[in-house]
């Protein structure tokens, strides 16, 4: 049985020095359950914030050994949060995960401007690393979770992004599309306008380390042959390494589209603060977890 994308990437985070990840309010099954796991296989070294009486119990529950997590108490979500992000700044971890804690809290203490881990003019975007069925390759994209609408320099900061995750995950030059309602240049469409725009960037060289094409069609990112049918002359087309989506119905419905309908996996995670942040769905498996995880800690 061939393994999977993402299984490869835990096999090699696996060889390398272990990073510390923090999660913040980790009190839930999903969270336990998925950090002891990653400290099982070696890739990270755990510590969970969080009442510790619940935690303990939760481990008692489903039979792991709490002893090989490090637990630090705090009665509070919000100052769990704070906690958690104190220690980073601190040098007491190399990542964040947020556990049961609203997404909102979590965002609020990587916010805070005195005590969070943002520099100034950094912009943070949610990136995602799937493996689609059918696909041929791992699709890295983005924002699905916390820009709504992204304007022009926004779009461009989640293109880096994009392409430095890629780099890390050994792809030496990605391709990247910027998705749009069409393949046409309409000025009077935002997508097709910044697509073209984007596009021209890289060209010039403006941002580099990749390929980059828009606007296209969701049909021609992932469909070589309808590229052909269309006429495109294109590298990107039908082997797109990575999705600029124009705004976060777009990039969130293709997220859950591939969760719940094709039962893809995936992993996803914040950037543009100091650190990696993991920032996944509740309904998210706990296999997704892990490789959010995963993920964070490569980049860390």
């Amino acid at each position: 049985m061939q393994i999977s994308k993402l299984d490869q990437m835990l096999e090699v985070l696996a060889a390398r020095p272990k990073k510390r990840l923090v999660a913040a309010w980790g009190i839930d099954a999903h969270t336990v359950k998925a950090v002891h796991a990653a400290v099982e296989m070696g890739i990270i070294e755990g510590i969970i914030v969080g009442d510790e009486a619940i935690i303990n119990k939760v481990c008692m529950e489903h039979q792991l050994d709490c002893s090989i997590v490090k637990i630090v108490h705090c009665a509070s979500d919000v100052g769990s949060a704070d906690l958690a992000v104190k220690m980073i700044n601190d040098g007491e971890g190399d990542f964040l995960m947020k556990g049961l804690l609203s997404t909102d809290r979590y965002m609020k203490a990587i916010l805070n401007k005195e005590r969070g881990l943002m520099n100034n003019g950094a912009v943070l975007t949610h990136i995602t690393v799937a493996e689609p069925l059918n696909y041929h390759k791992l699709l890295i994209f983005g924002d699905v979770a916390i820009i709504p609408l992204p304007d022009l320099n926004q779009k461009v900061a989640i293109v880096n992004n994009l392409i430095k995750t890629a780099h890390f995950l050994g792809i030496e030059m990605p391709k990247v599309a910027i998705m749009g309602a069409s393949e046409q240049t309409l000025a009077k469409i935002p997508s097709c306008a910044d697509g073209a725009i984007i596009s021209k960037m890289a060209e010039r060289g403006q941002i580099k380390g990749a390929i980059v094409e828009g606007p296209l069609g969701m049909d021609l990112i992932v469909d070589k042959e309808s590229a052909i049918i269309k006429g495109m002359d294109s590298e990107v087309c039908g082997d797109a390494d990575c999705i600029l989506f124009p705004n976060i119905e777009a990039g969130n419905t293709f997220y859950k589209t591939i969760v719940k309908l094709l039962k893809s996996e995936l992993c996803a995670i914040v950037m543009g603060a100091k650190v990696p942040c993991v920032l996944t769905s509740r309904g998210d498996s706990e296999k997704s977890k892990i490789y959010s995880i995963a993920l964070a800690a490569m980049l860390a």
